[in-house]
C-alpha cells in the first residue's frame, strides 16, 4: 500500500470486490482520481479506517512523553536556564528569551502533559496543541540544540493537530461514541507518509554528495563492534566505503519506494528496522530510532492493528483495540462506494489545499538556502532541517578567541566556549555574530570596554586538512550579518585540496603507533600562532604545498620552507607559520608525546612485573613504593598510601580497566538492570525538580536550606554507580593539543 491507498476497499478479500486495474492495485486509487480537482478532493477526502493512525498516535505520544525527560531536557532544566547565570543563548529570534527557571520546568510540564494526552487520545486536539506550542518555543529557543530528528517530531505534531488521530484507541472515543471508531480521511494518513518518505528520500538525494560517496563522511564508524560481523569477510575500509557508505545511500534512497508497495514492503520493513536498531546503538539519537520504527507500520494496511489484536485470546480483547469494523455514516458509505459523492464543503477543499501546500514546502526547504544565505557555512543552511543526516563530520583542533579593549587597547584571550553551554557556535557565522555580541555584553562586567573580539577557529571537515572557517582578522562584534546575503567574513573552503586525503591515509600508514600527525592548509598572507608543549619533545613542521616561513618568536629568527623542506620545532615555545606564497600552503606537524610515550613503557613494565609476582616467577623481594602492585587498590583511600606516582596511575588504569571489562561482560540482566536504574534516577530528578518549581510558584520559595535539601534529594544517585564508571577510558596525560 502507498500514501493514497485507503477507503473501504482496504481488508477486503479480492472475491467482494470487481476486478481491479493494475493501477488500482499499485497505488490504490485509479487514473480517474486524478482527472480533475473535484475528484482529487474527493479522493483525499475519502473515508479511511482509523486503526493504523491511531496507534501510531499512541505510539508517538508516549515516546515524545520520554524524550521529553531525556533529549528535551527535563532532567537538567535547572543546569541550563540557571536564573541569574551570564549564558550566552543562540535563539532563532533574537527577541525570543528563556522564562525564568520555575517557569521554564511549568513550559516543560505542560509539553510533557501533552505528549501523555496525544498518547492517551485525551483531550486530543488541546493536548496537541499544548504539545507543539511548548515544543516549538524550547526548539527556537537553542539552535545549538537542533537536529533532524527534533525538527522531524516538531512537524508530526504540528500534522497530528490537524488530524482526526483519536477515533481509535482513544479516551475521547470513551467519552464520545461519535468519534470512536470513526472514519478518518485519507489525507491525514498521505500527509505522515509523505513526510516520511521525504525522510527517506532527501537522506539519501543528500547522501549523493562526493564525501559521502568516497566514504570520508562517516569513516570512524566502521570500527565499532556493531560491523564486526562484515569485519569477517571484509576489510575495514571496505566496510566503512561499501557497508556503511554505500549501504545507508542506498537504503535511504530507496526505502521509502520500497515501503510504497505491497511485494516490496516487507523485505523494506526488515532492513529499515535493521537500520535504526543499528543507529539506536551507534548514535546518541533519543527516541529518534524508535520513532522511524514506529512509522514504518503506516504504510501498511489501514487496518492492520484490527487483524493483528483479533489474532490474541478473546478474554484480552476488552483491554486490547478494537478489532471491530469502523462506525460508517451514511455520508461515508456513499463517499466509499463512488468517487463522486456530493459536492465537497470547504473543508474537505482547504484539506487538499493544505495537503498539497504542505507537501510542497516539505520538497521545497531543503534547497531553500538560496534565500536565507546568510545560514550558509560550508555546508548549507542550519543543520536540522534539510535532512542531510551525518554527511559531515567535523573535528577542531585549535580556536582561539582574542579581545581588544576599545578604551585601553589591551589585547588579551578568552577561553573558548567563556559563558556558553554549546559548541556548535564554533561551526555557525550566525551563531558566531550572537557569541560575539553576548561577550561584548558580558566582558564590562571584567573591566573590558567596547571590545573588539576575533575569532581564529581552524576545522577539518571529513578528514580534509584543518583550515580557518572564518576570518581571523575581522572584529564579529561589528561585522555585518545578514540571513538574506552570504557571510563576507567566511572563509572559503579549500576543496581544491581534497584529493591531499588519500595521500594523508598514506603517510600515517608509515608512521608508528607513538607518533601522531596534523594536516594543516592556510591562506596567503595569514599565519598560525602555535605553541608546542613540553610534552611534545619531538615535533617537527614540513610543508607539502606553497611556501612558509616559520618565525621561532623567542629565538627572533626566520626560516623559509619549500616544498619537502622540515624543520624542528623547540618544545616549550611559541613559533609562527606565515604562508608567504601566492596560493594557499599546506604542511604538517609530526609528533611525539614523550611524556606519554615515556608512561607507555614504565606501564608496560609494571604490568610484565605484577604479572611475574602473581604466577610467582618474581623471586626478589620487591621494594615498598611497588608493594602496591601485589594488594592493587583495595580501596577509594589506599591510593593515597602509595608514594610512586607512576605506580599510582598504573594501578587506577588497571583498575579502571577492570571495571570496564567487567562490565562489557556483565550478562543481559545486569546490563539491563544499570540502563532501567539510569533512566529512573534521571526522570525521577526531572520530575522531583518540576514538582520543586511548581511549589514555588504556587507558595513562594522555602528557606535556602530546605531548597538545598529537596534539591540533594533529587539528585540522589544509585547507591552502587560509581562515578567514573561512565567516563571514558582515557590515557593518563591525555592528548597534548598542539
Amino acid at each position: 500500500m502507498n500514501w493514497l491507498k485507503g477507503g473501504h476497499a482496504e481488508g477486503k478479500a479480492a472475491t467482494d470486490k470487481p476486478a481491479e486495474s493494475r493501477m488500482k492495485r499499485l497505488f490504490g486509487f485509479e487514473k480517474e482520481d486524478l482527472s480533475s480537482w473535484h475528484r482529487f478532493v474527493c479522493l483525499l477526502n475519502r473515508p479511511t479506517d482509523p486503526a493504523s493512525l491511531g496507534i501510531f498516535r499512541c505510539l508517538f505520544g508516549m515516546l515524545m512523553a520520554v524524550d521529553i525527560t531525556q533529549e528535551r531536557g527535563l532532567s537538567h532544566v535547572d543546569y541550563k536556564y540557571l536564573d541569574g547565570a551570564p549564558v550566552c543563548r543562540f535563539p532563532l529570534f533574537n527577541f525570543l528569551e528563556p522564562l525564568p527557571m520555575d517557569w521554564m520546568y511549568c513550559v516543560y510540564l505542560v509539553m510533557f502533559l501533552g505528549a501523555v494526552g496525544i498518547m492517551l487520545g485525551c483531550f486530543y486536539r488541546l493536548s496537541c496543541l499544548m504539545f507543539i506550542s511548548t515544543y516549538w518555543y524550547i526548539f527556537f529557543l537553542d539552535k545549538t540544540a537542533w537536529n533532524n530528528h527534533s525538527y522531524l517530531y516538531g512537524l508530526i505534531g504540528f500534522q497530528l493537530t490537524l488530524m482526526d488521530a483519536n477515533r481509535y484507541w482513544s479516551v475521547d472515543g470513551l467519552r464520545n461514541p461519535k468519534k470512536r471508531n470513526a472514519h478518518v480521511p485519507l489525507w491525514n494518513y498521505t500527509l505522515l507518509r509523505t513526510q516520511i518518505f521525504i525522510v527517506y528520500f532527501i537522506a539519501g538525494v543528500k547522501k549523493l554528495d562526493a564525501d559521502w560517496v568516497e566514504g570520508y563522511s562517516m569513516k570512524y564508524l566502521a570500527h565499532h563492534w556493531l560491523f564486526d560481523p562484515f569485519k569477517v569477510i571484509l576489510p575495514v575500509e571496505l566496510v566503512s566505503l561499501i557497508v556503511v557508505h554505500g549501504g545507508g545511500l542506498i537504503l535511504d534512497l530507496t526505502a521509502g519506494y520500497l515501503l510504497f508497495f505491497d511485494v516490496t514492503r516487507p523485505v523494506a520493513i526488515f532492513f529499515v528496522s535493521y537500520f535504526h536498531c543499528m543507529n539506536s546503538q551507534l548514535f546518541s539519537i533519543g527516541m529518534f530510532s524508535y520513532t522511524m520504527l514506529a512509522t514504518s507500520p503506516l504504510f501498511c494496511y489501514a487496518d492492520w492493528p484490527r487483524r493483528f489484536f483479533g489474532s490474541f485470546p478473546e478474554f484480552l480483547q476488552p483491554v486490547l483495540p478494537l478489532v471491530s469494523p469502523p462506525n460508517s455514516s451514511s455520508e461515508q458509505q456513499d463517499a466509499s462506494t463512488h468517487p463522486k459523492p456530493s459536492t465537497p464543503r470547504l473543508r474537505h477543499k482547504m484539506a487538499a489545499i493544505f495537503t498539497i501546500v504542505y507537501i510542497t514546502e516539505q520538497f521545497f526547504l531543503p534547497y531553500s538556502h538560496f534565500i536565507t544565505q546568510g545560514y550558509n557555512n560550508w555546508t548549507n543552511g542550519l543543520y536540522g532541517y534539510s535532512w542531510d543526516m551525518m554527511v559531515h563530520s567535523r573535528s577542531h583542533q585549535h580556536v582561539k578567541i582574542t579581545y581588544k579593549d576599545g578604551v585601553t587597547g589591551e589585547v588579551g584571550y578568552l577561553n573558548p566556549g567563556v559563558f556558553t553551554q554549546s559548541r556548535r557556535w564554533k561551526d555557525h557565522g550566525d551563531m558566531l555574530k550572537q557569541y560575539a555580541t553576548c561577550l561584548n555584553y558580558n566582558l564590562p562586567r571584567f573591566n573590558i570596554t567596547d571590545a573588539q573580539i576575533y575569532f581564529d577557529i581552524w576545522v577539518s571537515i571529513n578528514d580534509r586538512f584543518q583550515q580557518r572557517i572564518f576570518d581571523p582578522r575581522v572584529d564579529i562584534v561589528k561585522a555585518d550579518w545578514s540571513p538574506f546575503r552570504p557571510n563576507p567574513w567566511l572563509m572559503p573552503l579549500l576543496v581544491d585540496l581534497s584529493p591531499w586525503r588519500a595521500k594523508f591515509e598514506e603517510i600515517e600508514g608509515t608512521l608508528d603507533n607513538q607518533t601522531e600527525v596534523v594536516f594543516i592548509a592556510d591562506f596567503p598572507g595569514l599565519h598560525l600562532e602555535n605553541y608546542v608543549s613540553e610534552d611534545l619533545g619531538n615535533t617537527s613542521v614540513q610543508v607539502l604545498q606553497g611556501e612558509v616561513k616559520v618565525e621561532i618568536v623567542e629565538e627572533k629568527m626566520n626560516y623559509t620552507l619549500a616544498p619537502g623542506d622540515k624543520m624542528q620545532l623547540p618544545a616549550g615555545a611559541y613559533h609562527k607559520v606565515y604562508t608567504v606564497s601566492e596560493a594557499s600552503s599546506c604542511y604538517m606537524y609530526i609528533y611525539v608525546n614523550t611524556t606519554e610515550a615515556a608512561l607507555q613503557k614504565n606501564f608496560t613494565m609494571l604490568l610484565e612485573l605484577q604479572e611475574k609476582v602473581r604466577n610467582g616467577t618474581e623471586t626478589e623481594p620487591l621494594p615498598p613504593e611497588l608493594q602496591p602492585l601485589i594488594t592493587g587498590l583495595e580501596d577509594e583511600g589506599s591510593e593515597v598510601n602509595i608514594t610512586d606516582p607512576v605506580v599510582r596511575l598504573f594501578l587506577k588504569r588497571q583498575k579502571r580497566l577492570e571495571e570496564k571489562k567487567k562490565r562489557r561482560e556483565a550478562p543481559i540482566h545486569e546490563r539491563f538492570n544499570r540502563f532501567v536504574t539510569k533512566k529512573y534516577y534521571m526522570i525521577r530528578r526531572g520530575f522531583l525538580m518540576t514538582a520543586i518549581a511548581m511549589r514555588n510558584l504556587a507558595f513562594g520559595l522555602p528557606p535556602l536550606e530546605q531548597l538545598r535539601r529537596e534539591v540533594d534529594y533529587a539528585n540522589m544517585k544509585a547507591p552502587e554507580e560509581d562515578p567514573n564508571q561512565n567516563e571514558p577510558l582515557k590515557d593518563e596525560t591525555g592528548h597534548v593539543e598542539l
